[in-house]
């Protein structure tokens, strides 16, 4: 959805110069410039792990606390391997390295013992809910409403050897484990607090991203430091149109530059690949064509999943374990960690092939950040601003043609991810990220018609759409909703005048919250559509509560089924770049 990509009207509203509001910078990110690997001159994938924009000042766990991260983590001293990676020293990390090696080998010495004594932990996060067994006093959304404050952070300060990466705006954190601003998840809160009327935390949250590819180059998966060498699903474009739609093209005007900059991250290495390589994010079709994958510039076992990494790739050639590492780190670039979307074989979690996948629904929001770049350039007035609009366009243009023509099988009527190196489409496993050509406007009117039949027949069950048609274990497959993908497919069906369709799945959604709110007073990460009274399940974690993005959803799609909405409608399939 993006007022900007498809109302012209709105655009030519603002042509005046925004000058940009200055962004307090609280205490520097990085220590002197971001510099991307250096592209080899077969432009093929680097082997090697690398980082962009890195800051060696902050605290990386893994590395700085040597052998102790590793036994912490293998002893698994605690349940979820992100609580150590999020715990802070209570100084020097190498001094507390020092002693643990000084100590470690003493009779009486207790691994736990020492940990508490020397870091601060992260305590286990209240729940929201009331207490069990208490009824539930107020509506889903009354809760939602209040959860806003719960879930809200202030801005934050400097910690010495603490892992977080500071903000230097209010933020939304999705809730549970996740103590941090996500990116992704935050386009889906943004909806809610659309729907709430608050603007100026949807502002805040702009200024946060902006800052972090201003000070990174990037946007990181989180607003940790252990997750600075990987982003995540670019949405920051759709954000910059969702608030350009409530608060006019100039307020946006000023988050331009950040949008380009994004842009390039994930573009760098484009200009010199040949057909059938990659470099970094970006990969070049056989047939020349360019489109975007998920990437880690390391390959390295996760710091926050290290127990559950290491453990997996010990069953395998020690040689083949850094690719594995990084299939590991791209899948939960994509968010969908895990999915048999991902593996060559369902169920086998060791036969990632993130890296080797054009994914359908990555290219479709690159789509819609080229749209809207294009449309910012064009609404400015400035200098030059013809130009860059023309050619922000273009390149969205042939993203779209690429896309359309690699990723969609006319024989199933339905969008698949892309083997690059071949071109070919893995058609054997349909998933939801089939609904984000519809829901960015890419598909045309048959198209959209092939992938909701699709979507009907094999998707929709009693609470909502599932998320693929494989039972695999992981918890982005069956039989498991996530509020991002019902949000897009429904939405992205309304986009194309499929209105009976997107109205049932609304409704089987929302009946599926408000019963487990009814049953338990929380707001799920993830339900399960299939079975609507058991508990979502797989995944690295227990099911978590809060939960930002379900929020979201949830209010967007409950204002939208009373008729008062605040959130903008999707704009129809014909207001689209032409198709040809």
């Amino acid at each position: 959805m993006s007022a900007l990509a498809s109302r012209p009207d709105i655009a030519l509203q603002h042509r005046h110069p925004f000058a940009l509001a200055p962004i307090i910078l609280a205490l520097a990110i990085a220590t002197g410039a971001c510099h991307a690997p250096a592209r080899p001159a077969a432009a093929t994938s680097p082997s090697s792990a690398s980082t962009t924009g890195t800051a060696t000042s902050f605290y990386a766990p893994a590395r700085d606390l040597g052998a102790l991260f590793a036994d912490v983590q293998m002893a698994a001293i605690f349940p979820d391997s992100k609580t150590f990676a999020d715990a802070v020293p209570h100084e020097a990390p190498a001094t507390i390295a020092a002693r643990y090696a000084a100590e470690r080998t003493q009779q009486d010495f207790d691994l736990a013992t020492f940990v508490h004594a020397h870091f601060d932990v992260p305590a286990a996060p209240p729940s929201a809910a009331p207490a069990a067994g208490a009824p539930v006093a107020t509506s889903m959304e009354s809760h939602i409403a209040h959860l806003w404050s719960v879930l809200v952070r202030p801005p934050d300060r400097r910690v010495a050897h603490s892992s977080l990466i500071p903000l230097p705006a209010p933020y939304v954190v999705p809730g549970g484990r996740f103590r941090e601003m996500y990116y992704w998840d935050s386009y889906f809160t943004m909806l809610g607090l659309v729907q709430s009327n608050r603007l100026d935390l949807v502002k805040d949250l702009l200024d946060d991203f902006a800052y972090l590819i201003r000070t990174v180059g990037h946007v990181p998966n989180g607003t940790r430091a252990y997750y600075m060498s990987r982003s995540q699903p670019p949405f920051f474009g759709a954000m910059v149109a969702l608030y350009a739609s409530k608060a006019g093209v100039a307020a946006v005007l000023p988050y331009l530059d950040a949008l380009e900059r994004e842009h390039a991250f994930w573009m760098d290495g484009s200009e010199t690949l040949e057909p059938g390589t990659a470099f970094r994010r970006v990969v070049r079709l056989p047939n020349g064509a360019v489109l975007n994958r998920y990437w880690d510039d390391r390959a390295d076992p996760r710091p926050e999943s290290y127990k559950e990494d290491v453990r997996l790739a010990a069953s395998i050639d020690p040689s083949a374990r850094p690719a594995l590492y990084r299939n590991l780190r791209a899948a939960a670039e994509s968010g969908w960690d895990f999915s048999s979307r991902w593996m060559r074989d369902p169920t086998d979690l060791r036969t990632l092939e993130t890296v080797d996948l054009a994914p359908v629904d990555l290219n479709s929001i690159l789509y819609e950040s080229e749209r809207t770049i294009a449309r910012l350039h064009a609404s400015r007035g400035v200098k030059g601003d013809d130009e860059a609009a023309r050619r922000f366009a273009t390149e969205a243009d042939a993203r779209r043609r690429a896309l359309v023509a690699a990723a969609y099988d006319p024989a199933t009527g339905d969008f698949y991810d892309v083997r690059w190196r071949t071109g070919a489409r893995v058609s054997d496993r349909p998933t939801m990220a089939a609904a984000a050509p519809l829901y960015f406007g890419l598909a045309t009117p048959d198209q959209a018609r092939a992938v909701a039949a699709h979507l009907e027949r094999d998707f929709l069950k009693p609470g909502g759409f599932v998320t693929s048609t494989v039972a695999s274990g992981q918890q982005w497959d069956a039989p498991n909703g996530w509020a991002p993908l019902e949000w897009m497919a429904i939405e992205g069906l309304r986009r194309y005048g499929i209105d009976d369709l997107a109205d049932r799945a609304r409704s089987r959604w929302l009946a599926l919250n408000r019963r487990t709110y009814a049953a338990t007073g929380k707001m799920m990460e993830k339900y399960d559509v299939v079975d609507r009274d058991t508990p979502a399940g797989g995944g690295e974690y227990p099911g978590q509560d809060g939960f930002g993005w379900t929020n979201g959803v949830a209010l967007a799609l409950s204002a939208e089924a009373a008729g008062t909405s605040r959130v903008p409608a999707t704009q129809p399939a014909k207001a689209t770049l032409p198709v040809h």
